[in-house]
């Protein structure tokens, strides 16, 4: 007779119908739906121009969190925008377009160390 262990996750209180004999592949399962949970109501409250129902919302979540380590290398490669200049706190500077033009920086000689 063999004995086989298998883990299921659960979710609300609702055991999902996915099952696992590897106590870690469960954990990692619960950690990608939970992922995906915060996804989903980032997407919820996100300014998106165009209407999603819950299920596609869901889905698209899903995909995303399964998809992590793909998506982490895609969003790797942006930058934050910078603010507009309308929420930008704008600071004059002291300097006329004169002085700032006129300084120049002496270049350091081959060989020499600052002291």
């Amino acid at each position: 007779m063999a004995v086989i262990a298998k883990f299921f996750v659960v979710r609300n209180g609702v055991e999902l119908d996915k099952v696992f004999t590897e106590k870690k592949d469960a954990e990692t399962y619960d950690i990608m739906l939970d992922a995906a949970d915060q996804l989903a109501e980032f997407i919820k409250k996100g300014e998106l121009e165009c209407k999603l129902d819950d299920k596609s919302i869901n889905e698209i979540s899903v995909f995303l969190a399964k998809n992590g380590p793909e998506v982490t290398k895609i969003l790797k490669t942006v930058k934050p925008l910078s603010p507009s200049p309308s929420n930008e706190k704008i600071t004059k500077s002291e300097e006329t377009p004169e002085e700032i033009g006129s300084k120049k920086e002496t270049p350091k000689q081959p060989g020499k160390r600052d002291k």
